[in-house]
């Protein structure tokens, strides 16, 4: 296979579409999906060569072209140095803690983060005794002052899931850096085209490519962004040998979705602030959550760290979960799902779906009430959309 050589300079759409292209001797101009398990040698010595890490394929759990694509393309939009794909976000996730963390380590990690993500936090990291804190991410006092000689890492999600809650990313990563401990941040929510975390400090970006780098809902995945160090002495020897790996198949899907990742993230941002608008009007909505508008907590912020407000909308509806249920079950056009960053608009209650798990005391003080709703706005006519949320309205 040739490499397609990156010119100097190029910008991100362009790199979207281009970045970490291959091509075989027959020159395709769509990236090729090789669905191989294994590889054959020229000779024995070659394969020795390979085991001993010369370059090339070895088998798919350690690589594999067209995943190999995917990783180069997506650093190059995230501006990582080295990018490793996985079978899912959470592996993601997961991997990026235990390939590297030890008996006696800690974490601190902001409240506000995805379900499946504080489990991993409270319950497995505990099984191989690493123990954590739990901060108020908004507030980077509360990280300083969580900080022990054992700290090893930071995690955050900004915006995170459902409160769109964001963290000061240049503030923590620098304690952080101070600390010398890693800073992970998912940036599942924003995607490289909205905020780039290593700009700001952080060492390590996962994503669930299952989200809006996939885009319609097809295929599982996960990205882990991170230095050449960090691969080389972590990852790359647990991702071998534990084999959370992406099937080539997700991963050429993920990697043809990368070339409108752009264009459609514009589309659901536009989409997005227009619903948030129109619910900020409506008498049984009692509050909007979206970073771009000024009524946000921490609208500046957004500003000053994020290039759009993304895709997902917040609000609470007046009368708790029954309302919510009510109004949810009403919806003729939006579909009740608890996936998100898909074209076709998604709704879930979380208090009930992605963090029903938390005690209710943990979700008030996130402020995930019964009545909060979590919309990931998709790419149909925005008109159409309100239109379906003031029919529902009606209904309640």
């Amino acid at each position: 296979m040739t490499t397609h050589k990156k010119p100097d300079g190029w910008r991100p759409r362009t790199l979207a579409v281009r970045g970490g292209q291959m091509r075989t001797s027959f020159q395709e101009t769509a990236e090729p999906l090789f669905l191989t398990s294994g590889y054959a040698y020229e000779s024995a010595e070659e394969a020795e060569a390979r085991f001993k890490g010369a370059p090339g394929f070895m088998y798919t759990r350690y690589g594999n072209p067209t995943t190999a694509i995917l990783e180069a393309r997506i650093a190059a939009l995230e501006g990582a140095p080295a990018a490793r794909a996985t079978a899912s976000g959470m592996a993601a996730v997961t991997a990026a803690f235990l390939c590297c963390l030890r008996h006696g380590d800690h974490v601190i990690a902001a409240k506000a983060m995805f379900g499946a993500c504080r489990y991993v936090i409270e319950d497995v990291l505990a099984r191989f005794g690493i123990t954590h804190t739990l901060v108020d991410g908004e507030d980077p006092a509360q990280w300083a002052d969580a900080l022990r000689p054992q700290t090893r890492m930071f995690f955050l999600e900004t915006p995170a899931n459902p409160t769109l809650s964001l963290v000061d990313l240049r503030a923590v990563c620098a304690i952080a850096t101070r600390a010398k401990a890693r800073v992970i941040v998912d940036n599942a929510f924003a995607t490289p085209v909205l905020q780039r975390p290593m700009e700001f400090g952080a060492d390590i970006v996962v994503h669930s490519s299952t989200k809006y780098i996939d885009g319609q809902g097809r295929c599982l995945g996960g990205v882990i962004l991170c230095g050449e160090d960090f691969l080389k002495e972590h990852l790359q020897i647990f991702l071998r040998n534990t084999g959370p790996s992406i099937s080539p198949f997700n991963a050429w899907v993920h990697l043809k979705s990368l070339e409108t990742l752009g264009p459609r993230m514009a589309a659901h941002c536009a989409n997005a602030a227009a619903v948030a608008d129109f619910l900020s009007a409506q008498k049984m909505i009692s509050r909007v959550l979206y970073p771009f508008r000024q009524d946000h907590p921490q609208h500046e912020l957004a500003r000053a760290q994020m290039e759009g407000g993304g895709g997902v909308v917040a609000f609470e509806i007046e009368g708790g979960k029954p309302a919510a249920f009510r109004f949810a079950n009403s919806l003729q056009l939006i579909d009740i799902s608890n996936n998100l960053g898909d074209t076709k608009s998604l709704i879930t209650h979380p208090a009930t779906t992605t963090h029903q798990r938390l005690a209710a005391e943990a979700r008030a003080e996130l402020g995930i009430t019964d009545g909060m709703l979590r919309l990931s706005v998709g790419l149909e006519d925005e008109a159409d959309l309100c239109d379906d949320i003031a029919r529902a309205l009606r209904t309640v």
